[in-house]
């Protein structure tokens, strides 16, 4: 049964994004705003398939620590889960993504509408910059830039590779980060095609408040995210283990 579910919810989630990117064609000529309220909807129903479909719940942990206004997201990255679930709980988010998955036709094209901040590894402290400015941009919108610190995703419990591109971008932004930890890849794991049932959790931690030299700033959260996904993972395979007895 769980390779049946997680097929049907592959082709029903592809399927529902497929019609979503035609369907919101008139975006693209409309404020950004519409093309985020459209993106907050399909994790919406992204979440209701993995619901009823795997068995698959979600735990938001936290929330009302999320400061208003400008804000540095310095997210765990496990799963293709997180990259639309955090959508909900933050009112105006920007990912920093790749730059290749903005010429993606379509979704590509909504990204750059979004107001997606999109990256060129290859140009080394070039993209540094560039990145920096574009994140400044965003954050005078009053918006919440979402970053993965370890730039891609990483199996439970592997031994953390953080970047110190975030730790640039928190001296240079001058805003509070929120580091969210989470333990979505025991559940919707890297490279599979397997969705297992249980409680996907999601835990917003502490603000690191500006003004950490950059050294400092890197060792705490590290730390602080790791610890609590340490937690989450315990938890989750303790769930794992009793649904498997």
């Amino acid at each position: 049964m769980l390779v049946i579910r997680s097929v049907v919810f592959n082709v029903l989630f592809y399927l529902n994004m497929l019609a979503l990117l035609l369907a919101v064609l008139p975006t693209l000529v409309m404020p950004r705003r519409a093309i985020l309220a459209v993106a907050k909807l399909w994790a919406r129903i992204n979440l209701a398939l993995l619901r009823r479909i795997c068995g698959i719940e979600v735990e938001f942990r936290g929330v009302e620590k999320i400061p208003r206004g400008p804000l540095l997201v310095a997210a765990k990255h496990q799963s293709l889960w997180e990259t639309f679930a955090l959508l909900l709980i933050l009112p105006d988010p920007a990912y920093i993504m790749k730059r290749e998955l903005m010429w993606i036709p379509f979704f590509g094209w909504y990204t750059w509408k979004a107001g997606m901040i999109s990256i060129d590894r290859s140009r080394g402290s070039q993209a540094l910059a560039a990145m920096n400015a574009s994140a400044r941009r965003e954050l005078e919108r009053n918006r919440q830039i979402i970053i993965f610190p370890e730039g891609t995703r990483r199996p439970p419990g592997a031994e953390p590779r953080y970047k110190y591109g975030v730790a640039h971008l928190y001296a240079e932004t001058g805003v509070p980060c929120l580091p969210i930890a989470l333990n979505s890849g025991l559940f919707w794991p890297r490279r599979s095609t397997r969705r297992y049932p249980g409680t996907i959790r999601v835990e917003v931690l502490d603000p690191i408040l500006p003004g950490l030299d950059k050294d400092a700033f890197f060792a705490r959260l590290q730390r602080d995210v790791e610890a609590a996904s340490a937690r989450l993972l315990a938890e989750g395979e303790r769930e794992l283990g009793r649904s498997q007895a």
